[in-house]
């Protein structure tokens, strides 16, 4: 794939462009004077890229959450875990290519691993329908986490999606049962549940696949109750208005923390977890091991009563005494 940069990424690009351009000069004509311009070339490269991403506003969070070349689940899969072995259809209806799920070793321990997947091009994205999971894929990701249950493996979850398939198949199948089905039974589950917004958390099509006993979300995922595009379309009737959409939602991984919704931010590499998705990888599996030790230490019931506290928790509450006063029916 070719190189793709986004509107705020420019300078950096147009800086890359130039080193380039002077190494191939250096080829022919070598020289000190050469030497001192690439190196300070590549010092205002390496400034541009820390001031740009130490200071992303939400809007550019979420353009990085769905950048074309961003690792999607199964990057992470290959490079995480051993032994998958995927697992195919909901019982029902169909397999449904926007989830994926099966069971794997992580560092020899046997885990469920669970996750919406993307398509990196035209082809792949008709395959994987863009992200955007069915009933059918509901219901499967279910069927494997009940699995996992009866098993008494872990369950981790890989959530990447703008939400869940709109359209009129998925609502002649039933698609907000399904999800609600899997609200309920996934607060019933037995076993440690750790959900991962690796890049777009987007509505109830995330929601869907991640009550969790911890929810991780890497440093430039984001997690909402819509897009900025659908909440800018609602409330302002323009779709103009998403970056501003995205300020007001607090969607952000670092907002969502200091919210109580996120339990941990994951560190990517400088620039995002595409331009190196080994180390992604690494920072990542690190997370889950560490949250996993810790998970593995509670007994059923202190699982089940952490995971229900956790969602029960999220969420604050403001109420004026005199509106309360003056609706409270008279004695």
């Amino acid at each position: 794939m070719a190189e793709f940069y986004l509107d705020f990424e420019k300078p950096i690009a147009e800086l890359r462009t130039k080193l380039r351009e002077l190494s191939e000069i250096s080829n022919t004509h070598s020289g000190t004077a050469m030497a001192d311009c690439i190196k300070a070339l590549e010092s205002q490269l390496d400034e541009t890229i820390r001031n740009t991403y130490a200071n992303l506003s939400s809007w550019q969070r979420v353009q990085l959450a769905r950048h074309p070349k961003r690792p999607y689940a199964l990057d992470y899969i290959s490079r995480i875990f051993t032994d998958f072995i995927e697992f195919h259809g909901d019982r029902r209806f169909a397999d449904d290519k926007a989830i994926v799920g099966g069971f794997a070793r992580f560092d020899g321990m046997p885990v469920m691993v669970v996750g919406t997947q993307k398509g990196r091009d035209m082809r792949e994205n008709l395959f994987r329908n863009y992200g955007w999971p069915s009933a059918e894929g509901y219901r499967k990701a279910m069927r494997l986490m009940n699995m996992a249950d009866r098993a008494g493996v872990p369950i981790i979850t890989f959530i990447d999606t703008p939400g869940a398939y709109p359209g009129v198949a998925s609502e002649e199948r039933h698609i907000g049962e399904a999800i609600a089905v899997n609200l309920r039974d996934m607060f019933s589950l037995k076993v440690p549940v750790i959900c991962v917004v690796i890049g777009e958390g987007g509505s109830g099509g995330a929601l869907g696949i991640s009550v969790g006993n911890r929810i991780l979300l890497l440093e430039n995922a984001y997690y909402s109750v819509i897009t900025p595009e659908g909440c800018a379309a609602i409330l302002w009737k323009n779709r103009s208005f998403a970056p501003r959409a995205a300020e007001a939602l607090k969607l952000t991984a670092a907002d969502l923390t200091r919210l109580g919704v996120a339990d941990e931010v994951i560190d990517e590499p400088m620039g995002g977890a595409h331009v190196d998705y080994n180390q992604a990888a690494a920072l990542l599996k690190d997370a889950l091991k560490k949250n996993l030790a810790e998970l593995n230490k509670l007994g059923v019931d202190e699982l089940l009563d952490q995971r229900y506290n956790k969602f029960r928790q999220i969420g604050q509450v403001a109420e004026m005494q005199e509106q309360l006063t003056k609706g409270a029916p008279q004695a």
